[in-house]
This record gives C-alpha cells, structure tokens and sequence, in this order.
C-alpha cells in the first residue's frame, strides 16, 4: 500500500475515534484528501479534512485538527502539526519512507499506473481539424495536450476512447474541390477562376499537379460538375491520409476516426433536428430552423437550417453529440481552439434541450502559440510564405522537444515557443534535460553491469542507509508520483507532468553530484541502485504519458 493510501487510512480512523469517543459530534464528514506540499518544511502530506469539516462538527478548524491529531498514534508518523486556518501537515518516519521506495521498486515499470477501473468510460475528442490542408503549430498544441491527457487519463485508471471528427460534409469540403479544380485549370495554362472562400496553400498546387502527373489533362474536357465530384473525393482522401502520417509521426494515434458523413448517410442529423421540433426546441422563423438555446443559457437562440434546406455547422455538431451521449460515456471531453469559446453553449443547450446532463460534456480551450526564433516571433514559413506547419516544426527541433514545448504550460494559458531552445542539444532544454537523466542512469546500470555487480533483488535489499537529506527526498518525491498521476488526470494537466519530471530530474542530478553510486560500501551501493532504478522507472512512465522518448544513450 502506498504512503499517501495509508496515512488516508489513519486520519479516517481518527475520524471515527474522534467519533465514537464523542469529541467529534455525529455527521456525515467529508472525504479525506491528501496533497504533496510544495515546501517540505510543510511536512510530507497536508489535508484540509479539518476545513471541510468545520460545517459538519459545527467546531473551528484548529480545534477539529488539534482533536484529529490527539486521535493519531501510528509508529510511522514522527509528528503531524497544525497550520494556516486548520490545515494539517504530516511528517512520517524514515521507515514508512523506505517502505515506499521498496513498493515503488517492486511494482517495477508499471509504478504510477492505477487499476483499470472499467466503468469509468471517457471519450477525448481533439485535433478534429478539417481535412483541408497541412496541421499548422495550433494544431500541434492540441494534438500533444490531447493524446498526453488520454495517457494521463489512462494511466489514473479510467476507461479512455480517443476520437477524430473529420469535417468530411460540408461547404469546406466543396471549396477544397473548387481550389483544387482552379489550380488543376491554371496549372494547364487554362481559364480559370479561384473560389472566393478557397485554399490558398501550396499543398492544393501539389493536389493539382498529381493529378495531372497521373492523368495529364484528362479531366479538363470533363463537365465540372462531373469533374468536382472526383476532385472532392481525391483530394479529401489526400489530405486525410496526409493528416494520419503526420499525426502518427507526432505520436498520436486514435481509437476511432468518425466521418461527419455517417451523421448525414444515417439520417441522424434529419432524425436529431425533428426531434427537437418535436420538442418544440427548434421553432421556425424567416424560413429557418431555429434552436431555442436561449432556453438553456445560450445568450440568442441559433440557425440549424438555412432558408435554403441547408443544415449548418451547428445542426452537424448537434447530431454527432447526441451519438456520443447515445454511445454512453460517463463522461466526454473536447479539446477545442480557443476560437470556439463561444460554440461550448450552443452544443450544450442541444444537448440538455435532448435530456442529456450537459455536465457530462467537458470542453476544454486551448490558448494560442507564439513561435519565436532568434527573439523574434515567427508567423511565416520561409519555404512556404504560409504558417509553419507541425512537419516543419518536428523537422526543425524533433518531435520530442515540440511535445514537450506544447505540454509544458497549462493549456489556458498562451503558449510562446522558442523554436531555438528547443532544437538545442544542451541542460538549459528542459526535455534534454530530463532525458539526460534517464539516459546517465542507463550508463550507471551498464557500469554495474561492467563490473559483474548483481542487483535488483529489491524485497531483501536493505534501504535504511539512505540517510542523506537528498537521498529522503528524492524518494519522497516517488512516493508522490501515483497521487501526482491521479491529480493531475482530475483535473487534466498533463502540464503538472512535466514539471514534475522536470523536478526529479533536477534533484537526480543534484545527488548525481552529491556522492557515488558506484564503488561505495556494498549495501549503500544497493540501495542507490534501488533509488535510481525507481527514479528511471518514473522518468520513462512519465515522458511515455508526454508521449515523449526515453533514450537510454544520449
């Protein structure tokens, strides 16, 4: 049992001691929760419990904290203290320590993972950009902070499908055919003329010339009504299967890709809009079907279908949520741009408007990037003239610095991206850093390995002669990985990951520089093989969370 598990356990024991012994009055108190404090002069865990429960004993904080504390005499806690308003900081003995370390090493690579917990169903929905040109770095963002938070989620237990809508139906997808058709005319020195809203990237030129590469002028004596059709087909298969290798490139993979088509092929979007006709939700007026989303909170109410029988976005979007619901999630999570801030009510309002609890759809906003090179913030690829996409950026400083640049700030917050901090080889990047750390650990394994030393025999190694300050905590530091994995899933930081490994890190190397492993007493020698063998272990789970590399040799 972890560290944290049982000191949970002693402080609900005092809570019932408290209670039976009558100096806690009866009631229904709150769930113990336990934190990391950010100083260790604050102990090793602190709670709240005594706050919490101030309302429910009808008592001051302090007092209930003081009577909680009377109520706990564990041979592992050397002193537990109260501070600030009622809080409760614990100290726990060196022994309750080593027995961390000594869980954490035993339960090998698999240490921060919790049980699977099957009932805890949850959908993560992002990238989902139209399939109409190359990711750009806004992408990027949302592609690492989408596919790290369902590792997260993983991890922490829960039950996790990833998804990618593709806008497949639609006005974007019938100008991506017009785009391609002007410049498959202009590329044959033909008449032709660009689409207002059309693509202007160079990768619709690229579109154009295969075609023509493949069937030269072919389609230009064909109707263009005959000829938008395959052009629609070709160059959404295209730049779908272009999105795919540059995703997977980028360590991103998804359970399922939905196509907007099916809501359209199977009728769900005609069966959700009368539905809610039905319901007297959608109402029309000049011609259109209205949402009533007023009704739910939206500040005015929204088109579905245009006087013309076309539907909108929104209708789309409201019949793709109603499947999510229909398939069951406890809970469902988007990742959008922070464009659409103002789109989260519509869909919700759809949504309850259905009899859906709109609270089990969670959006999540993501803040801009700003790239800069050389102190200077970068708009434009010099290759292109056009935004820097996702495959530049990866070519230009890796995949694994771009990862960790994108998931290093929490997502609302905006994001500034040093393009040259980021490609450099050297301590002052902070994912070489950490990657420095595992990798120096693997050169210390291969040293023992080198010298014929035998270790790993974990359940009867002896750990007491770790006494230096460090040394204590550094374990202490993974003994709080697996509460650091479940926080940060609950409240969807993988940002708190980063830091967290940025930290470990930061300590290895200290006690790196601080005393030997090798060629110590044998038993002290074991035993700091144990603790960076479990630090390497948290260091490689935690960068695969990233979705990030863990070299061994660097």
């Amino acid at each position: 049992m972890e560290m944290k598990d049982v000191l949970k356990q002693g402080i609900e024991a005092a809570v019932e001691k408290a209670l039976a012994d009558g100096k806690l009055p009866a009631g229904t108190y709150p769930e113990v929760v336990l934190e990391v404090p950010p100083q260790k002069e604050f102990g090793d865990f602190s709670t709240n419990i005594a706050m919490q429960s101030a309302r429910v004993a009808k008592m001051n904080p302090r007092a209930i904290a003081d009577t909680l504390i009377a109520n706990m005499d564990y041979p592992w806690l050397d002193k537990a203290e109260v501070a600030g308003a009622g809080f409760i900081n614990f100290f726990v003995k060196s022994d309750m320590v080593y027995d961390s370390l000594k869980a954490a090493l035993l339960a090998g690579e698999n240490y921060g993972n919790a049980p699977l917990r099957e009932e805890d169903t949850v959908q993560v929905e992002y990238v989902s950009a139209n399939p109409t040109g190359p990711l750009h770095v806004g992408h990027g963002r949302g592609a690492a902070y989408g596919s790290a938070l369902v590792n997260l989620l993983r991890a922490a237990g829960y039950n996790v499908s990833s998804e990618y809508y593709i806008n497949d139906a639609g006005k974007q997808i019938d100008n991506l055919a017009k785009s391609v058709n002007a410049r498959y005319l202009e590329l044959l020195d033909m008449k032709f003329e660009f689409p207002e809203n059309g693509y202007h990237g160079q990768d619709i030129v690229e579109t154009a010339q295969s075609i023509i590469n493949w069937r030269g002028d072919f389609f230009a004596v064909i109707p263009e009504t005959d000829r938008l059709p395959f052009f629609r087909e070709f160059a959404l298969t295209e730049k779908l299967n272009a999105l795919r290798v540059t995703l997977r490139k980028f360590n991103v993979e998804f359970d399922k890709w939905f196509s907007e088509r099916q809501i359209h092929r199977d009728g769900e979007l005609k069966e959700a809009v009368q539905f809610l006709k039905d319901t007297g939700d959608v109402y029309e007026k000049d011609g259109a079907l209205w949402l009533a989303s007023t009704r739910y909170g939206d500040d005015k109410d929204r088109v579905v279908i245009r006087e013309n029988g076309e539907p909108t976005y929104l209708a789309a979007d409201i019949a793709y949520h109603r499947n999510k619901y229909e398939r069951g999630y406890k809970k469902m999570i988007n990742v959008w741009g922070a464009d659409h801030h103002g789109y989260v009510a519509r869909v919700k309002a759809a949504m309850q408007a259905f009899g859906y609890n709109p609270d089990n759809l969670e959006v999540l906003l993501l803040q801009m990037v700003a790239l800069y090179r050389d102190g200077e913030m970068v708009k434009m690829s010099k290759r292109t003239g056009q935004a820097i996409t996702l495959d530049e950026l990866m070519e230009e400083v890796g995949v694994d610095a771009a990862r960790y640049f994108f998931l290093m700030r929490s997502l609302d917050s905006q994001l500034d991206f040093d393009i040259n901090l980021a490609a450099s080889k050297s301590n002052d990047n902070p994912v070489y850093y950490i990657q420095y750390a595992h990798a120096r650990i693997h050169s210390i394994f291969n040293q023992a390995k080198e010298a014929g030393i035998s270790y790993g025999d974990w359940e009867h190694t002896s750990y007491d002669s770790l006494t230096a300050d460090i040394e204590l905590e550094l374990i202490k530091k993974l003994a709080a990985y697996p509460e650091e994995i479940a926080q940060s899933a609950l409240h969807r930081a993988p940002h708190r990951i980063a830091r967290y490994l940025y930290d470990l890190a930061s300590m290895f190397h200290s006690f790196y520089k601080q005393g030997r492993i090798m060629g110590v007493e044998p038993e002290l020698q074991q035993a700091r093989l144990g603790l960076i063998t479990v630090i390497a272990n948290v260091l490689k789970h935690g960068l695969g969370v990233l979705g990030i590399s863990a070299p061994e040799k660097m």
